[in-house]
């Protein structure tokens, strides 16, 4: 076999990998659209569902009576969204700090940061449980957010970031008699948009699909997040008569992310690109 021809067998080999794990990833988001599209009644039934049909958009009608559940959906809204945006915040003045700046202990502090990374929530839930407890601050969007703040990946990611931009720039900036403070602003700072919308995205789904600290922190019904509402209300629900609009309850939680990513895919890519040649 040639050479030539050999790597055109490899490529096909990778291309039939692909279409298969892309298969694998697709197949419970597609039988999930089709669970939300079919009654009640079919989903109850022993026989074998119809891919024909008959179909019906009854299982969404019945979400915009649920106004609890837009009431959980806002909450997570706002929990991912002020969790994203404190993320990016902190995480970029602190990559800025550790990756441009020189400041005593600066490799030491840097480490301690990093060792976040090794510790699991787990191990800190009662010790958080009990800060929350003390300042009162349970069933609030505080005790929902502050958590999700501490992102030691985040700082990580844009501290190797911030050092991967040529200092050239940051000279020319500094020879114009720029402050620290807009040398970040104006200079380095929107190099740094594909990495940031890589790590906004992480926060989100993290923050998202976050099921542990909210079952611990929200126990009234009205600061319920979406993922922990809708674990509540498949209590022998599924198995009565809702299992459609379950389904549908959970096409709309996936909605977001999707949103969010085909929004952001390219700065995705770029920071990929960018990770992979550092």
């Amino acid at each position: 076999m040639s050479q030539a021809r050999g790597r055109e067998v490899w490529q096909w080999l990778r291309y039939a990998f692909c279409a298969v794990m892309l298969v694998l990833i697709l197949l419970p988001l597609v039988w999930t659209v089709f669970l939300s599209l079919r009654s009640n009644i079919d989903l109850m039934r022993q026989a074998p569902l119809s891919l024909f049909g008959p179909y019906t958009l009854g299982n969404y009608g019945e979400l915009l009576k649920n106004q609890t559940l837009f009431r959980w959906f806002f909450n997570s809204m706002i929990v991912s969204g002020f969790s994203v945006a404190g993320v990016l915040v902190l995480s970029s003045l602190a990559g800025y700090a550790f990756g441009r700046l020189h400041f005593p202990f600066r490799n030491w502090l840097y480490v301690f940061v990093l060792m976040g990374l090794a510790i699991p929530d787990q191990s800190v839930i009662l010790t958080r449980h009990h800060i929350f407890s003390t300042l009162h601050w349970h069933n609030t969007y505080l005790a929902l957010i502050l958590p999700g703040l501490s992102a030691p990946l985040g700082v990580f990611l844009m501290t190797e970031t911030f050092r991967a931009i040529p200092k050239g720039m940051e000279d020319a900036a500094r020879l114009d008699r720029a402050s620290p403070l807009m040398v970040f602003w104006k200079i380095l700072l929107p190099q740094t948009l594909p990495a940031q919308a890589s790590l906004g995205i992480y926060t989100f789904l993290l923050s998202w699909n976050d099921y542990w600290w909210p079952l611990i922190s929200a126990t009234r019904p009205d600061m319920f997040t979406l993922t922990e509402g809708m674990a509540a209300a498949q209590t022998n629900y599924a198995e009565v008569t809702g299992m459609g609009v379950l389904m549908a309850e959970a096409v709309l939680a996936g909605l977001p992310v999707l949103i969010i990513y085909i929004a952001f895919q390219k700065h995705i890519v770029s920071a990929i690109t960018g990770m992979v040649k550092l």
